[in-house]
């Protein structure tokens, strides 16, 4: 069964860190980009950040120079490190998987992020 576990949320000030993981089966996880998606109250959810298979990455204009995404493929784990937050960023995060041979998308759970002083 594949699975997608996020950890790392929680409630921090405006202006720090705060660092998200995903843990993805490892069946999948060396055959697929990996993204971070998010969703605010109210609004639909929106690309965060991706990085490829190969390493190739891509962010949200909204999020670029403070959000850094990276992956450790022997740990089947990618991760979002966040800077410089903002009451902006307050939004349930979600891990994605897509698997490049195939498309198939495969989701976390979420983790709530709420930046707020």
């Amino acid at each position: 069964q594949v699975q997608v576990v996020e950890s790392g949320g929680g409630l921090v000030q405006p202006g720090e860190s705060l660092r998200l993981s995903c843990v993805a089966s490892r069946m999948i996880f060396s055959i697929s980009d990996m993204g971070w998606y998010r969703q605010a109250p109210g609004k639909q959810r929106e690309l965060v950040a991706v990085i490829e298979s190969r390493g190739k990455t891509n962010y949200a204009d909204s999020v670029k120079g403070r959000f850094t995404i990276s992956r450790d493929n022997a740990k089947n784990t990618v991760y979002l490190q966040m800077d410089s937050l903002t009451a902006e960023d307050t939004a349930v995060y979600y891990c994605n998987a897509r698997l490049i041979t195939s498309g198939t998308n495969y989701w976390g759970q979420g983790t709530q992020v709420t930046v707020s002083s």
